[in-house]
């Protein structure tokens, strides 16, 4: 086992950085190390590098520099995207709507805007987790102020009509953010042409540093600054900025958008096939999310009679790493609240697999996991008393 190479099918939860991330990053830990806020020449190298980087941030949405702010990753911008404009829009109104899937990042951050006197609306979603834009627009009044729907689950993976969503929230005059932190790299964005007002996003999951992110905001929205302190970030989100961690982020963005063309359509086609043959050789298997609309290496699948947590154990021992849902809600024995919402029974939601694959997985990778997977729950039915009963029951039937 310690010389097993590893099959990694969990890039919803991080991705490797790529070298060519790194090879850019390394010179701005000890070759040009100046504050960007000082004014000599060093200083000066690290300013025009970040600025370099927003420039590639703001290409890939189709956004401008300056609306562009440097965040430590997804949970962040999605706080501030919140709660910035929450604050400064309370005397237009102190309504928000958000759905009942998005990330904890979003739920947790609207539960302690309730607490401080903020009304909330969580929208339900169909059955393959997507939002439905009447009950959008008929939960929109005159004091909502904000509506927040993720661009793609991180869990099961369903795409969101988001440039209906947009034209619904621009016509009714109400900020539209889209927790994108899934999205970026798997799916051509424009945030002008989709009417997205603030959009997060983090680097870590296409092939970038951990501890960086950003939020577009488009220009004048009213939101309130995040950090408080010095006047980086053109005085919105003080602290000396993480220059390498932003070189690396401009890096990965541009190269992530340059092989899209090449990388998804390769992607899909294993997803496809590794689900295709999953749901079709393992009995009492369902797929949670939508069957098309959904992130191209994103599998997530309920098993009936056994336990996620078992089967990722049995995965992990044969050298596959996985997930059973979002990595930020690992340690949770509760269901997910995303299979709960979609009408997945609880007992069957503690039953599911989450597989995201990525740039570096082959098709030797796909094969060797469909039997192990076919392996793994062989084997943990034969000891579940919930299969037992289902199969004596099913003879006495017959």
């Amino acid at each position: 086992m310690a010389d097993q190479k590893t099959i990694y099918l969990d890039h919803s939860a991080t991705t490797s950085t790529d070298p060519d991330v790194v090879q850019a990053m390394l010179p701005w830990y000890s070759e040009y190390y100046g504050n960007p806020s000082s004014l000599y020449r060093l200083a000066r190298e690290s300013r025009a590098a970040i600025e370099n980087a927003r420039k590639k941030v703001a290409s890939a949405l189709g956004a401008e520099p300056e609306e562009i702010y440097f965040t430590s990753g997804g949970t962040e911008s999605d706080n501030w995207a919140l709660i910035g404009v929450a604050f400064a829009n309370r005397k237009k109104g102190d309504h928000i709507i958000t759905t009942a899937i998005e990330h904890h990042a979003i739920l947790h951050t609207c539960k302690y805007l309730e607490n401080l006197g903020f009304r909330v609306t969580y929208l339900p979603v169909d059955e393959s987790g997507k939002v439905r834009i009447d009950d959008l627009s008929a939960a929109i009044t005159d004091k909502t102020i904000l509506v927040s729907v993720m661009f793609a689950n991180n869990e099961i993976g369903t795409i969101q009509p988001i440039k209906e969503i947009g034209t619904i929230c621009r016509k009714k005059g109400v900020l539209f953010h889209t927790d994108a932190v899934q999205a970026i790299g798997n799916i051509p964005i424009h945030v002008k042409e989709m009417n997205i007002d603030l959009l997060s996003l983090s680097a870590h999951k296409f092939y970038g540093p951990k501890g960086i992110g950003a939020l577009y905001i488009r220009k004048g929205i009213r939101i309130d600054g995040y950090l408080h302190g010095g006047g980086q970030e053109r005085k919105k989100r003080a602290g000396t900025e993480n220059v390498p961690g932003i070189v690396g982020l401009g890096v990965a963005i541009e190269k992530a958008i340059l092989n899209m063309d090449l990388q998804i359509p390769r992607i899909r086609k294993l997803r496809d096939y590794l689900l295709e043959r999953i749901l079709t050789e393992i009995p009492h298997t369902r797929l949670n999310g939508d069957r098309t609309d959904r992130l191209p290496g994103n599998i997530n699948v309920s098993f009936e009679f056994i336990e996620g947590e078992s089967l990722l154990l049995l995965l992990d021992n044969a050298g596959i790493a996985a997930s059973t849902g979002s990595a930020c809600s690992s340690g949770s024995l509760e269901p997910s609240h995303v299979l709960l919402a979609i009408g997945v029974p609880a007992e069957t939601a503690h039953g599911s697999l989450r597989l995201t694959l990525g740039h570096d997985n082959t098709e030797e990778d796909v094969e060797y996991t469909l039997v192990e997977i076919k392996k793994a729950v062989d084997r943990l039915r034969t000891m579940s008393p919930l299969y037992a009963d289902y199969l004596k029951k099913r003879s006495c039937d017959v």
